[in-house]
Formats: structure tokens, C-alpha cells, sequence
């Protein structure tokens, strides 16, 4: 494996970036499985990092390394602040942009990344599970998959006022008013995940894989869009367990969100003549 720490100068964020990519170039000498892509071009999963995070936090706490070897999958992992992975018109700082559209670009110029957009996956956990789901919906002629894992799906909430004072995430409601804006403006928007699934159906939806932990401090915030996805018919995989807001939980998810794409990409490459 390659791990590779870079930067760049991004129009999108009006400034310098760093992400950090894991190449599944060669194997570690403990690695029991042949990458299925050597040489590439190889699907490549954009994995994003949560509120009060950083690029490297998958890195650092989570298997993505061996799992990057083991389905033939470079990882992109970019640094976002805390920003919730959403363009922000007043500040100029486009973080959605970033994703659904530059840091495809930026990535596919420096390496041996597939083009296509079967090959093309976006993920992330807590702040990050909003980030792709929003943007994987948002950019659905681009992604094909979204792993969203213990997803802060909190816009609902702030919509409905519930965040006068801390919330969920302890940020004060000023945070959220900078991040998304008026309140009263969100519902519909595309900062609605509901709201942009039911503008996917029939056109291009993502296969979206959806985790959450059963005794998560979100749970509940995942389990209000599962049900909207199921009351739309967006089709996608409800996957809850044991577990809280960590990464213990967070290393199943992957685990069990990687082996789900590969299943259905197996399926697809079987049904094809």
C-alpha cells in the first residue's frame, strides 16, 4: 500500500487543502489477499472525516488500509474543518463544490483513479455521513455509492428550531445559522437529504448504504430519514448494530458497507451480458 499526505491551492475552499490518499499499489507483507487492481485505474472511495476531525482519522483509528488492499480501492481523505461538507455563499468556501466536483478532478489528474461513475464512492462518518450523503445525492451523475455511517443528520432539527441552545453535536445554534443558513430556508434545499433522494429517484439514484450504532446519540436522526427513504421508495441497505458514536462501531460499518458495494458490483458485473 501507498499512503500519500499532499496538498494543493483549492478555488472551491479559496486556499491551500491537504488529503491524504491510500493507493492499494502493492501488498504489506502480513497481507493475505492479492489486490484485484494492481496496476489501476481503480475505483476510489472519497471518505470523509467528522465534526472536530481531520483528514487522517480514518488513518489513524480504522482498518481502511487493510480494506483498501482487500477490495482494490484507493481512499481519498480530505481535510474539511468544520464545515459540514456544504457550500457557504457568504464566505466563498465551497466545501460541497470541493467534493462533487474539484477534488474529482485534482485526484484523477495526480493518480491512476478509475472515471467512472460505478467506480466512484463517497463516504463518511458523523459530520462526514452528512457530507455523503448530501453531496452523493447532490452529485449523483458522479457517485454511484454513498457509505454513510452514524450520519449527523441534523438539519431537520434545526429547521424545526429544536437547536436554541447546545445541541447534539454541543456547538451553539450560531453554528448552525453560519453553516446553513436561514432556517427556514433549508427544508427543500439541497442541504435536505429527503429532500434531494426524492429528486434522485429515477435519475441516477446512488445505491446508498446507511449505519448506525442502536444506542448512537444520532440514532434517531438516521432513523427519521431511513423511514423517509422507505415512505419515498428510495431503495438502500439500513444497517444498525450494538454500538455508539465510535470507532469501534465505525470499523464494522466500513467493513460491512466495503463488503455490501463489492456484493453489488459482483451482482451487476454478473447480470451483465
Amino acid at each position: 500500500m501507498a499512503v500519500i499526505q499532499t496538498e494543493y491551492y483549492s478555488v472551491s475552499m479559496c486556499g491551500f487543502i491537504s488529503f491524504a490518499a491510500v493507493l492499494p499499489v502493492d501488498l504489506p507483507p502480513t497481507a493475505k489477499l492479492p489486490p484485484r487492481y494492481a496496476g489501476g485505474p481503480w475505483p476510489t472511495l472519497y471518505l470523509l472525516h467528522g465534526y472536530s476531525g481531520a483528514r487522517n482519522d480514518w488513518l489513524r483509528n480504522s482498518r481502511i488500509e487493510t480494506l483498501a488492499a482487500q477490495y482494490g480501492i484507493a481512499v481519498i481523505m480530505p481535510e474539511g474543518g468544520n464545515r459540514f461538507w456544504v457550500d457557504n455563499p457568504e464566505t466563498g468556501i465551497s466545501s460541497g463544490r470541493l467534493l462533487g466536483e474539484e477534488l474529482i478532478t485534482v485526484t484523477r489528474a495526480m493518480f491512476n483513479l478509475s472515471d467512472r461513475r460505478e467506480d466512484t464512492l463517497i463516504g463518511g462518518l458523523s459530520m462526514g455521513g452528512y457530507g455523503a450523503i448530501r453531496n452523493g445525492l447532490k452529485y449523483h451523475d458522479t457517485f454511484s455509492t454513498i457509505l454513510a455511517f452514524s450520519s449527523a443528520l441534523i438539519t431537520t432539527a434545526y429547521a424545526n428550531g429544536d437547536f436554541d441552545k447546545a445541541t447534539e453535536m454541543g456547538v451553539p445554534s450560531g453554528y448552525y445559522r453560519h453553516v446553513f443558513g436561514p432556517k427556514e430556508q433549508v427544508p427543500g434545499s439541497d442541504m435536505d437529504p429527503a429532500a434531494l433522494a426524492g429528486k434522485c429517484l429515477g435519475k441516477n439514484a446512488p445505491a446508498l448504504f446507511m449505519a448506525c450504532g442502536s444506542e448512537d446519540f444520532l440514532f434517531s436522526r438516521n432513523l427519521e430519514l431511513h423511514d423517509a427513504l422507505v415512505a419515498m421508495g428510495y431503495p438502500h441497505e439500513w444497517w444498525v448494530e450494538p454500538g455508539v458514536h465510535d470507532f469501534d462501531f465505525w470499523n464494522r460499518a466500513i467493513s460491512a458497507g466495503l463488503a455490501w458495494w463489492d456484493r453489488q458490483r459482483n451482482s451487476a458485473k454478473e447480470g451483465t451480458p
